[in-house]
């Protein structure tokens, strides 16, 4: 696995196996992912979308088995109400803003049986925008607090609105995690900054929300060039290109393939034949 390590220093593996919709098979495709060399989990407590307590039971797999709480990055995310189902809320829904943030964070911590995270994220933007602000400075304190080693925001696609954070912001965003596609021209102008602040882009949906890419003659000629699937091919392009993909899989062998993307690296020409298929 490669790492790139953040402007906390936190050192982050270079594909993530994302936890959403799994449901009572969490805990065993989790225990399975690590079993393969995912050493990077993404999960949120979230309970419509996620079973963040299975992702903490398939972490205790990995340790009965000798892995290590430092071997790991886990990445969780703070949900706002709006994001929630409102018969399965992880909080109080009265409380505050605050409250909530700190509870959610202290119910992450126990479902998945770790006294810090590697990183926190707001799952989503707050408006207004003090609301935002509020939830940020939340983060902040859990990070000057060590329940966090990072924070960072996720479905953040306005420019304009993530400078503004970034600029008010004590403790700078460490990751923005967006859906990868092309309603949002794939991010380009934001990645772009993203990139001269020092802040690492996730991407999810990367796969599932680009079949028209892996269609293309552009990446099956490239694939073949290669001898790998269209999907390590554009894996590894992502990664080339300094973002983190989320891997959904629940397969045993794309795991073990989307793992090796590591041991070939796309030259130049590959790259920019892809590029002009992000338009």
């Amino acid at each position: 696995m490669n790492y790139i390590t953040s402007n906390q220093n936190v050192s982050i593996p270079c594909m993530l196996y994302g936890t959403a919709w799994k449901k009572e098979r969490t805990a065993d495709l989790v225990s399975l992912a690590l079993e393969k060399g995912f050493r990077g989990i993404d999960t949120a407590c979230q309970p419509k979308h996620y079973e963040e307590a299975l992702v903490g039971e398939g972490l205790k797999r990995f340790y009965q088995t000798g892995g290590k709480r430092e071997d790991l990055f886990i990445q969780t995310k703070f949900t706002p109400l709006s994001g929630q189902d409102p018969q399965r809320l992880p909080y109080d829904a009265k409380a505050a803003l605050e409250e909530q943030i700190i509870a959610s964070c202290n119910i992450s911590k126990h479902n998945l049986c770790t006294d810090y995270l590697d990183s926190l994220l707001l799952h989503s933007p707050l408006f207004p925008y003090a609301h935002l602000q509020r939830a940020w400075r939340t983060l902040e304190t859990l990070c000057e607090n060590k329940d966090t080693c990072q924070i960072g925001i996720s479905n953040c696609y306005d420019l304009s609105l993530l400078e503004q954070l970034y600029y008010d912001a004590k403790i700078k965003p460490s990751v923005v995690q967006n859906r990868f596609y092309a309603d949002t021209h794939y991010d380009k102008q934001l990645r772009l900054w993203c990139q001269e602040q020092g802040i690492i882009y996730q991407s999810f949906w990367t796969l599932s929300a680009n079949p028209h890419i892996l269609q293309s003659h552009t990446l099956q000629n490239i694939a073949h060039q290669y001898a790998k699937s269209v999907e390590q091919i554009f894996y590894r392009y992502v990664t080339q290109k300094g973002m983190i993909p989320l891997n959904g899989t629940t397969s045993s062998q794309h795991m073990e393939e989307d793992l090796s993307i590591f041991e070939f690296t796309l030259d130049n020409e590959s790259i920019e034949k892809i590029d002009r298929l992000l338009h």
